[in-house]
Order: C-alpha cells, then sequence, then structure tokens
C-alpha cells in the first residue's frame, strides 16, 4: 500500500507541474503580411503600383553633361565654349477610371554653369536654376497644365529651327483625340510674356493640330494664332522611312511675329537619319529661311539665310550615350558662324 500511494502521488505531482508549464507556454503571434512593390504593365514598362492603391508610377530621368561652342566673339562672356550639366526626374502616374486613363506627370530639372550668360541663354536668368519644366494632368482627352507644347516637336538631328526663339513651354488646357491612325487636338494657351508682344491685346493663343498615319510615312499639319499680335503661323511636317533611315520634311509659314513662329516668313527644312549600326546614327540636316528681318510692325522683310550640319548620336551602352553636333550659319547682313554642342547623357 506505501508503494502504491507513493507512485499515485508522484504522478499527480507531475500531472499538476505539466499542467502548469502548458498554462505558461508562449505561443508566437503570426507575422504580419508584408506588402511587396507590384510590377504595373498595364501602360508600359517601368511603372509600379503605389502601395495599398491601384495608382500606377514610373520615376525616370537623366543626368546631362554639355559643352556649347560658336565661332561668334562674346557668344559667352569671354569666351566661345560652356560646359554646363543638368540632372532632371520625372514622376509619372497613371490610372484607369469611369471616365478614361488618369494622368499626372511632374518633370523636375536643374541647369548649372560657371558662365555669367548661361542664365540668360537658358531663358532662366541664373546660372543654377531650378524649374518644374513640365506639369500636367489629363483625362482621358483633357490635358491641362503647363507644358511643351505642339511646335517643341522638330526634325531628326539638331540642326532644325521650328519654334519660336522664345520657347515652347506655356500654360494650356487641351483636348486630344486619339484613333489608330489619326490624332487632332485643340488647345488653348496663356501668353504671359507680354513684353516680347508687338500690339496690346488678348493674351492667349489658340493651336490645333491634326496628325495621321500612312503606312511608312506619317503627315503633321499644326496651325496657330496669337490674339495678342493678331498673327499666327503654319507647320507641315512629314517623315517616312526610307532605305536604312528616316528621312524628314518640314516647312512653316508666319503671317507676321507671333509666340509660336518668329525665325522668319517662311522656312522649310530636311534631314536624314541614317542608321549605320545599332548603337551609330548620322543626321545631316538643312534650313532656309527667307525675309528674317522684322520692321516696328512685327511684318517680316528683307535677309534670308540657310543653316546646314550634322548630328552624331552613339549609344555607348545600356543607359549611357553620346550626341555631337556642328552647323554652318549664313545669313545675308551678319558674319557666317558655327555653333553647335558634344554632350554625355545617362538616362534611367
Amino acid at each position: 500500500m506505501n508503494i502504491k500511494s507513493l507512485l499515485l502521488g508522484s504522478a499527480a505531482a507531475l500531472a499538476a507541474v505539466s499542467g502548469a508549464q502548458a498554462a505558461d507556454a508562449i505561443i508566437a503571434a503570426e507575422p504580419e503580411p508584408m506588402e511587396y512593390v507590384r510590377v504595373c504593365d498595364a501602360f508600359g514598362t517601368g511603372y509600379f503600383y503605389i502601395p495599398g492603391t491601384e495608382t500606377c508610377l514610373k520615376i525616370d530621368g537623366y543626368v546631362r553633361f554639355q559643352v556649347d561652342f560658336d565661332s561668334r566673339d562674346g557668344a559667352y562672356a569671354d569666351d566661345n565654349w560652356d560646359a554646363w550639366t543638368r540632372a532632371r526626374v520625372n514622376f509619372t502616374s497613371k490610372s484607369d477610371t469611369e471616365l478614361g486613363e488618369l494622368t499626372g506627370y511632374i518633370g523636375m530639372q536643374i541647369n548649372t554653369s560657371d558662365s555669367p550668360t548661361f542664365g540668360a541663354l537658358q531663358g532662366t536668368g541664373s546660372t543654377n536654376a531650378f524649374t518644374l519644366d513640365e506639369v500636367y494632368l489629363q483625362l482621358g482627352g483633357f490635358k491641362a497644365g503647363t507644358y511643351l507644347n505642339w511646335w517643341d516637336k522638330g526634325i531628326n538631328g539638331e540642326t532644325d529651327q521650328l519654334a519660336s526663339v522664345f520657347g515652347t513651354r506655356m500654360t494650356s488646357i487641351a483636348y486630344i483625340y486619339t484613333g489608330d491612325a489619326f490624332t487632332a487636338g485643340i488647345q488653348l494657351d496663356e501668353l504671359s510674356n507680354a513684353d516680347y508682344f508687338v500690339t496690346s491685346g488678348q493674351d492667349f493663343g489658340i493651336e490645333g493640330i491634326v496628325t495621321a498615319s500612312l503606312g511608312a510615312a506619317s503627315i503633321d499639319l499644326l496651325g496657330s494664332y496669337d490674339f495678342a499680335n493678331e498673327d499666327g503661323a503654319v507647320r507641315a511636317l512629314v517623315s517616312a522611312g526610307v532605305g536604312p533611315g528616316t528621312l524628314q520634311l518640314a516647312g512653316v509659314w508666319s503671317s507676321g511675329v507671333n509666340v509660336y513662329y518668329d525665325r522668319a516668313e517662311w522656312t522649310i527644312a530636311g534631314s536624314y537619319a541614317f542608321k549605320a549600326t545599332d548603337k551609330f546614327t548620322i543626321t545631316p540636316g538643312v534650313q532656309y529661311f527667307a525675309n528674317t528681318d522684322i520692321d516696328a510692325s512685327g511684318d517680316f522683310f528683307g535677309d534670308d539665310g540657310w543653316r546646314a550640319g550634322v548630328t552624331v548620336d552613339y549609344a555607348i551602352t545600356s543607359g549611357m550615350a553620346m550626341k555631337a553636333t556642328v552647323n554652318y550659319n549664313d545669313f545675308d547682313g551678319s558674319d557666317e558662324f558655327w555653333d553647335g554642342f558634344v554632350r554625355l547623357q545617362r538616362s534611367f
């Protein structure tokens, strides 16, 4: 009986200890689920979903080093050349809505140079200038913001001058229809540079564009009217694949000085981008200008001129490219001169 009592007591004690240990056992908590960045392929490469949303975001940009040169004395203060750099970052957000694709775009950049004339040449007034180059929103075909207008588009190479001396960035509202082979748009621009206007009047302009693809060729027809100057301009641009490259021709006619085109009464330009290899492209170009002088009322007259040159593009490696251009300029009433640049750019 004593042995039996001892065994029963030992079993009871072990059961009590086991129960106590079971009550004090630590249970590991389940780990919180992690939300990984998801690739968004609905709008092209480079987009990812902003965590917790159905909005896709793309971040890209470039770092540029460039040396400009101009054979005219005093083109860059006391020198004929200037070296400068630029950093640019773009943010593009996109999402699908019941009213169409919703886009937000922010393009910011900073240019820097030691040249005292650099800011004036870049239109910034500063040698170290931060700029919100383009900021706009777009819903379906409706677009509003500050951005480069349709006159910013040129032809291949760096010889052509198919836009105003005063630039192409404006604050605008546009509607753009996009079809399979046909695009049309109309845009209202705020024209705020009052010092440039020849006459006082309404400080806005209007643009209209039609673009069509015809097999291997495409054509752009652009017309604009500056209500402040009461003058306008029209442009035609044709592009076609010819042999191992792309041939482009463009012509502009301007009724008088206006913010859309102010270099001549009319001009015609052409270039041929010859793709020598997958990495190497050579683009000769030429442009003729008729009636480049301007009278007090803003009408064109007088001297003609022309410009010819060649641009070389070379892809050094993935994300790194070199561009160089040299151009000869000959305008009546002015000395002949050479200009151009050499550029290195790392894009991401």
